[in-house]
């Protein structure tokens, strides 16, 4: 999985609406097979949100209870999403009315007032810290008798 924090020049970030849920997030999508994630993380913004982007770091990767989902048939997916940074070359965020049914630039301190998904919070939360540097979970394992 991959998800795009794209900001324009005045610091707005582009958020898209989940057409299903109503809920609010960043544009983000599954790594095709053979793509690169930074290949997937530019289109994605780009079906999504109708704006090509720049890619201009990588500002985490998460994983986690907010990242996992059950199917109806009780299988678990444990997903991994990397997130990118990037600028706005060109467009207005647009929906796609297939996968979104909004789409928009936000302030950063909008977001908090919008009904988001939790793990999009959870991203918001840990690159809005300063000094900003790549986010991970720290390392929990460690191997037995140690």
């Amino acid at each position: 999985m991959v998800a795009v924090l794209a900001y324009d020049d005045l610091g707005r970030v582009v958020l898209v609406k989940d057409k299903p849920s109503g809920l609010w997030g960043a544009p983000s999508g599954i790594v095709d097979p053979h793509e690169l994630p930074s290949d997937a993380a530019v289109r994605e913004v780009w079906e999504e949100a109708g704006v090509y982007v720049e890619l201009t770091e990588v500002l985490g990767v998460f994983a986690g209870e907010r990242f996992s989902v059950v199917y109806p048939n009780g299988d678990q997916l444990s997903g991994v999403e990397t997130v990118f940074a990037a600028r706005v070359i060109t467009g207005v965020p647009r929906a796609d009315q297939e996968e979104t049914s909004d789409a928009g630039f936000f302030d950063p301190g909008e977001i908090e007032r919008l009904a988001c998904y939790p793990h999009f919070l959870e991203i918001h939360q840990a690159v809005s810290q300063q000094p900003r540097c790549s986010y991970f979970k720290p390392a929990t394992w460690r191997p037995p008798h140690v």
